[in-house]
């Protein structure tokens, strides 16, 4: 029975000392969050967001080459 504790408690404490997958999932939710952010930024509809801002770039730019 005391093999048993000892080995228990062994394992308990290198699980304790172990940061390896509290950073994988820390790196997880940070991930997450971000793809959120760039997707709620980017799904905007008129001229003041960036998705507008690009479309007008895009065919300014595609307006000036058919110029050419």
């Amino acid at each position: 029975m005391l093999k048993f504790y000892i080995k228990t408690t062994e394992a308990l404490k290198q699980l304790r000392t172990d940061k390896d997958g509290v950073v994988s999932f820390e790196y997880v939710i940070v991930a997450a969050c971000v793809v959120t952010v760039v997707i709620a930024v980017f799904n905007g509809a008129g001229a003041g967001t960036i998705r507008g801002a690009l479309n007008t770039g895009l065919t300014a730019i595609t307006d000036a080459i058919g110029t050419l």
